[in-house]
């Protein structure tokens, strides 16, 4: 039976936070080769359709805390507060794995990134798994900690934001259309990376309710990753249309 290793968990956070900050290096300047910055950056030489490559990409994120699960001995997460915390992980991977991808209208994935990006939802579905399920301990109460309570509510207004943004950003396309256009409504009214704004709540709500390392460095490894993406979002609409509305802000309301 697998075994909790504090000192395991201690060096796969730390290289995860300085997994975050080598992509805030690269992308701060330079937009990562994909959707509305590929041809412009590079032209890569294989791709798959997106909603073939969004599941694939995704998967070992939902995948690998299941199996994480069923090779423990005895099959089962306690207290109530620490299952619904491995429950709330899956649940975002399952939508992103089984929902998402059979809706999305994104252009074909660079195998390069889907590559990448695999191993990243392998390796952080190991991390978050493995402390939750191996190593975490919450007291009886968890579910009522102020911690867990605003954590909680959160992650639940961060995964709405983003499900509703991706929604908004379907219906800008008719199908086989793969033309950019302005998106609109909901929180797309006040800034230009929605989506993005939503999961980075989403997963420092995670980090809050979970009050772990893993987590923590989870939620800064989000922030560094997809921030860049919505500020070089916010400078191509600027720059691609005359009548973006220059009220907007990149990431956050009212701030940047």
């Amino acid at each position: 039976s697998m075994q909790c290793f504090p000192s395991l968990v201690l060096a796969l956070s730390a290289l995860l936070g300085a997994l975050a900050l080598l992509q805030l290096s690269l992308y701060l300047r330079v937009p990562s080769c994909y959707g509305k910055h590929e041809e412009r950056l590079c032209r890569p030489r294989g791709r798959l359709p997106a909603r073939c490559a969004w599941f694939l990409q995704e998967l070992p994120s939902f995948l690998v805390p299941a199996l994480l699960l069923a090779l423990r001995s005895p099959p089962r997460l306690e207290p109530l507060g620490c299952r619904l915390l491995c429950c709330l992980f899956c649940w975002h991977y399952f939508y992103r794995t089984f929902i998402y991808p059979f809706f999305t209208r994104g252009r074909p994935f660079p195998l390069q990134l889907l590559f990448f990006g695999t191993l990243f939802c392998i390796y952080n579905g190991f991390l978050q798994g493995y402390y939750l399920i191996y190593c975490a301990e919450y007291p009886n109460d968890w579910c009522t900690d102020i911690r867990f309570t605003s954590g909680l509510l959160l992650f639940l207004l961060g995964m709405g934001i983003n499900i509703h943004s991706d929604l908004l950003l379907r219906q800008l396309r008719k199908p086989g259309e793969v033309t950019y256009k302005i998106p609109q409504g909901g929180l797309f009214t006040y800034v230009s990376g929605a989506n993005y704004f939503g999961e980075i709540v989403e997963w420092f709500g995670f980090a809050i309710a979970t009050w772990s390392l893993p987590a923590f460095a989870f939620a800064f490894f989000t922030l560094c990753c997809i921030g860049p993406r919505a500020y070089h979002h916010h400078r191509y609409y600027l720059k691609t249309f005359t009548d973006y509305p220059k009220s907007r802000k990149a990431l956050v309301p009212f701030v940047f």
